[in-house]
């Protein structure tokens, strides 16, 4: 399905009731743009419609992660905090009148804020988006109960090594440790969210 065509498939969700969208896809895939544009579309013709409720914000702590011995593999599905994403999303689903706060990654500080921002009851439409949301292992399975609709993005391996090394090279990194997260963790990434998710009410393939 294309971009045009999704955008008109959220359009037209019912009205008047929460919907919990679930976007996934590799690292690199395009999963956090497409969702904003997606928010941003559905908010033009009714705004507060929809809000974009990242998955990133439950990722666990450096300094827990350190002491776990995966601070070089953060990112990979061991590296979030999958539980707490599973009850975050029961709240979100129950549509509570006081809202939801939810935990917001801060990237320039490499740290989840708790409570950060407020998804109102008056949202419909929740667009939940990260790599392993439609993963079909445990404790991932879980997760779809919430979905009332799923995307998988697919973008060639090729396309997302190129991306990949552009977002490290902006973060400054050397050609050694851009190698290490290309191959040491972010394309087996991918690869494990191809090979072991559910199969999608929709796949996007971008143009």
């Amino acid at each position: 399905m294309n971009e045009l065509e999704l955008l008109r498939r959220l359009e037209a969700l019912q009205r008047g009731r929460r919907t919990i969208v679930a976007i996934a896809g590799p690292p690199g895939s395009g999963k956090s743009t497409l969702a904003a544009k997606a928010a941003k579309h559905l908010n033009l013709g009714a705004p507060g419609r929809a809000e974009v409720f990242p998955m990133d914000g439950f990722h666990f702590d450096d300094q827990l992660l350190a002491g776990m011995e995966r601070l070089p593999w953060k990112g990979a599905p061991d590296t979030f905090d999958v539980h707490g994403l599973a009850w975050m999303l029961r709240r979100l689903s129950e549509r509570r009148p006081e809202g939801v706060a939810v935990p917001v990654f801060d990237r320039d500080l490499e740290i989840a804020r708790a409570g950060a921002r407020i998804i109102e009851a008056s949202t419909e439409v929740i667009i939940a988006e990260g790599n392993y949301l439609l993963c079909s292992a445990a404790p991932w399975s879980g997760l779809h109960r919430f979905f009332d609709l799923s995307i998988m993005i697919e973008v060639p391996e090729s396309e997302l090594r190129r991306r990949l090394r552009q977002r490290w090279i902006s973060f400054g990194l050397d050609e050694k440790d851009i190698l290490w997260k290309l191959d040491g963790n972010d394309l087996p990434n991918g690869r494990f969210v191809m090979e072991r998710s559910r199969r999608p009410d929709i796949v996007h393939r971008p143009d």
